[in-house]
């Protein structure tokens, strides 16, 4: 039973043309031919290829086979590697990272820090403003990345809402957001676009009074100079390597506490603002556990001492002391009126 030969078409995208060197020619004819040795194979009614002699029951027959199918697999093979080698040498040459990606790349921790007040950005509506109007006699949470990034800085914004949510203060009244674009080419339309997104994604965050800043490379350099925030941009993915995290700012614009990665606990960021306002906002329990609680540098975090406890407890026993000494002479002397 005559049957038409088996044609293999070998897509353009394999690598393999015409007008390649022939060394990928020689690869291709040798698919060709080892694919040649089978002219049909139909599984359904054990119609096996004339040339390779096989007859049901045959052990030589099923010997020849199996080299046929082995001098298959090798061709494939052979072409893939082939195809592998052109496709290398017809890429770009392959970007690789900076041997000093992690020096260049960080946050280092600026504690008293001043940061650039007169540095001048440009705010989602695109009118300018000078980050010293920013800061309205209140702490300023300072959050460094870029509002057209595809990974880290949503998730850090993210962070940032669901601890200002659940802080007890509010933006715009006990201190302010202000996020700035490390990307000199990004416009207030990106910082327009951001801010709205962030506004529906996270409700009753005060989204709406935050403050969305871009700005030129001599306005982003000098700020994220002064807080430590060591950046690059990364011509492989064609985005910026960064850290995470944020600043927090005292009213007078000076560096007080960094907090770092991607989530904020809400009673960490509100002891923070507390400690940065110098007491100027919170209640007498906040300060109270300021006095308990001493700012770790190393972690971001605020963690109990013994030290600390200690001196809340003695200031505390002071006070009652105090407090029970002029009750005491306040009663004496009502006393010794009260017999004359």
């Amino acid at each position: 039973m005559k049957r038409d030969p088996l044609y293999v078409v070998i897509p353009a995208k394999a690598g393999i043309h015409l007008d390649h060197a022939r060394s990928k020619m020689d690869c291709a004819l040798l698919l060709q031919r080892a694919l040649q040795a089978i002219d049909f194979v139909d599984v359904r009614y054990g119609i096996l290829p004339s040339q390779s002699g096989l007859r049901r029951n045959d052990g030589q027959g099923m010997r020849t086979a199996l080299n046929v199918c082995l001098m298959l697999v090798m061709g494939l093979l052979i072409a893939l590697a082939s195809t592998t080698t052109a496709t290398a040498g017809l890429a770009p040459t392959h970007l690789r990272a900076p041997p000093d990606l992690r020096q260049r790349v960080g946050f280092d921790q600026e504690l008293g820090a001043q940061v650039p007040l007169n540095a001048v950005f440009h705010d989602a509506n695109g009118e300018p403003v000078q980050l010293r109007a920013l800061l309205h006699g209140k702490p300023v949470l300072l959050v460094p990345g870029y509002f057209t990034c595809r990974n880290l800085c949503s998730i850090v914004r993210t962070g940032v809402a669901n601890g200002v949510r659940r802080s007890g203060f509010a933006p715009g009244k006990q201190f302010d957001v202000v996020l700035v674009s490390i990307d000199p080419k990004e416009t207030p339309v990106d910082a327009r676009h951001a801010q709205q997104m962030d506004a529906a994604d996270h409700p009753g965050a005060g989204v709406e009074r935050w403050h969305y800043l871009t700005g030129s490379r001599s306005s982003i350099a000098p700020l994220m100079h002064s807080i430590g925030f060591r950046y690059l941009f990364d011509a492989r993915s064609d985005q910026f390597d960064h850290a995470a995290g944020i600043v927090v700012l005292t009213p007078n614009g000076k560096v007080s506490q960094y907090l770092f990665g991607v989530k904020f606990p809400p009673e960490t960021l509100r002891l923070a603002l507390v400690d940065a306002s110098h007491g100027s906002i919170g209640n007498i329990v906040d300060r109270f556990v300021l006095l308990c609680c001493q700012y770790d540098t190393s972690t971001g975090r605020y963690t109990l001492t013994i030290h600390r406890i200690m001196q809340g407890l003695g200031i505390s026993f002071a006070i009652l002391l105090a407090g029970l000494v002029v009750f005491l002479r306040r009663s004496e002397k009502h006393r010794r009126q009260e017999e004359t």
